[in-house]
């Protein structure tokens, strides 16, 4: 529950950063500080690493407001669903550390938004997740990357995606919705 506090700030700052002209272009780096706080903390006294993917949430915030895709998102009735993540850890981050959270748009296929996010503390990256998402529409089905670039502007200067990323994301599917995706253990 706590990270809903978090949530309500980083949307409260990321529109007052708006107002005061602070917007990012959709290749730009977003950015936020955040504090590890004893309720990010596990048994071995440092974040639980289920708890980095709850404040990288943060960071995509932060980063769709300010690019202004929250604002077509809500006037289109569109919302966002991670569809796949992967995550890395290199260093733990303890008790009271404080850290960035840096969140970019890496590129699209022809059904979903890539985002990259980093933990970082003193410009080194203590972990790093792979975020696939998709645009779905409140009264039903997917946005398609056509309706969403026609509504916000495709953006110029994305980078290629890394080949292994393309990879992962096929590698890491389930079946569509509609297709059956019995658990059978081999």
């Amino acid at each position: 529950m706590n990270v809903i506090w978090r949530t309500l700030l980083v949307i409260f700052r990321a529109r007052s950063r708006v107002r005061r002209g602070k917007t990012l272009d959709p290749t730009a780096v977003g950015s936020i500080r955040l504090t590890t706080l004893p309720t990010d903390i596990d048994i071995l006294r440092h974040m639980n690493n289920g708890r980095y993917l709850s404040l990288f949430d943060l960071g995509r915030w932060d980063l769709l407001i300010r690019t202004g895709l929250f604002d077509a998102m809500k006037d289109n009735r569109w919302y966002a669903v991670v569809s796949s993540e992967t995550v890395t850890f290199r260093r733990s981050l303890v008790p009271w550390q404080r850290f960035e959270v840096q969140s970019r748009f890496i590129g699209h296929d022809d059904r979903a938004l890539f985002l990259e996010h980093r933990a970082v503390v003193k410009g080194q990256i203590y972990a790093r997740a792979i975020v696939r998402a998709r645009m779905l529409r409140r009264s039903g089905g997917t946005v398609s990357n056509e309706e969403l670039f026609a509504a916000v502007g495709k953006p110029e200067g994305v980078p290629e995606i890394d080949a292994w990323v393309h990879e992962w994301a096929a590698a890491s599917a389930l079946p569509p919705v509609r297709d059956q995706a019995p658990s059978v253990w081999n």
